[in-house]
């Protein structure tokens, strides 16, 4: 339980909705998807990937260092969107804690490495520094030139959420003062499409709108992949906040298969309970989903919802029928999407639910994100 608010100073982040936060809330306000097709594996899949522009920021992160050129993807997203929420975030020293997390790491890299191997029966000086996990916090920690601690860490589709929850218990603990939180993810290889493929939970549709995510009657798995890496400042002072988290909640159920969560998401119904803490269900004004797009994930998250809020349900909303699913990253851009509707006092509804009353006042935001594993994280946002 939260001792007191927690305070979000800054947020960046990169995907295909962009870059700023201008840009990012025009593409939310559109009612068009972001995806295009990518040929992998001699298949077409829909994808959500980032526009020239974006890799035109990659590549000042490669170019500025001959030591850069050897990173993976995945870890010059996190040093870019960390750079960007450092110089955002006000915060007045280097003495500050970094937790990024991936799903699946350095995907790119570690292919590549694999087919050389495969090819040629050698690989690279650089394949296992490059690929292990923990490089990704090393390098952000390098890059910014911090002194606190340093945590890399992967909790699947949660792990995004989870770095605000290792944040916070290192703030409430007295352990650090300033700490910066994200999530890489660059998901868009052939190993890592073939994997989603062989779970049957890939979007087939023939058109732009391909992940129907909070469409209840879909009789077909409908994900989407996305590349994105986001990043937020967390402080104990509310001095040049631009929002705060007044809750928290995670739970672990035990499952019935790898992939899957109970059929009434027991995880979900703790983890939100855990959030909403002291208030009321009729406090919370809307929900950000996890809803992956498939059928069983949205489903069984919409009756937690149903279990926990009863006849008095939020506005319910998701982002990945925009930006599809980004793994890691994905929770942390639905904090951006909360954010950004509370400053705007506006909701954006996805094209395949609808809600009632979406004009009145927004105060509180909550976020979901569960992972492989039955890892859920509820995150409750206000200004």
């Amino acid at each position: 339980m939260l001792k007191q608010p927690f305070y979000i100073h800054s947020i960046a982040s990169i995907s295909a909705l962009g870059i700023t936060s201008a840009e990012i809330w025009d593409n939310y306000l559109h009612k068009n998807s972001l995806f295009q097709k990518l040929t992998a594996n001699k298949k077409e899949y829909w994808v959500s990937k980032f526009s020239d522009k974006e890799i035109t920021f990659l590549n000042t992160i490669t170019n500025s260092d001959s030591k850069y050129k050897h990173l993976d993807k995945s870890v010059v997203m996190a040093i870019l969107v960390a750079r960007k929420c450092f110089e955002n975030s006000n915060f007045s020293n280097k003495n500050i804690g970094i937790n990024f997390g991936s799903s699946r790491g350095a995907t790119t890299l570690f292919e590549k490495h694999h087919t050389d191997f495969i090819t040629n029966g050698v690989v690279s000086t650089f394949t296992s520094p490059a690929t292990t996990l923990g490089n990704i916090s090393s390098w952000v920690s390098h890059d910014l030139q911090t002194n606190g601690p340093e945590i890399s860490h992967s909790i699947t589709c949660s792990t995004g959420l989870h770095a605000i929850l290792n944040g916070i218990a290192w703030l409430q603990s007295g352990m650090s003062n300033q700490f910066l939180v994200g999530a890489s993810e660059a998901p868009l290889t052939p190993f890592t499409l073939s994997q989603m493929t062989a779970l049957k939970v890939y979007s087939n549709e023939d058109n732009a709108l391909a992940n129907k995510c909070l469409d209840f009657e879909k009789t077909s798995n409908t994900m989407v992949l996305g590349e994105a890496a986001a990043c937020l400042s967390l402080s104990l002072s509310s001095e040049n906040a631009i929002a705060k988290i007044t809750g928290i909640g995670f739970a672990t159920e035990i499952l019935s298969s790898s992939t899957s969560i109970s059929t009434e998401a027991k995880c979900f119904q703790k983890s939100m309970k855990m959030a909403i803490g002291s208030y009321t269900v009729n406090d919370i004004d809307a929900i950000v989903m996890h809803a992956p797009g498939t059928i069983q994930g949205d489903k069984t998250e919409f009756e937690a919802i149903k279990k926990v809020f009863g006849n008095k349900l939020p506005l319910l909303t998701s982002n990945k029928w925009k930006v599809g699913h980004t793994f890691a990253a994905s929770g942390l851009l639905s904090i951006e999407l909360a954010i950004l509707m509370l400053q705007n006092q506006y909701f954006i509804e996805t094209p395949f639910y609808k809600n009632q009353n979406t004009t009145k006042k927004l105060n509180r935001i909550l976020v979901n994100a569960v992972g492989f594993g039955g890892n859920a994280v509820s995150v409750l946002i206000e200004l």
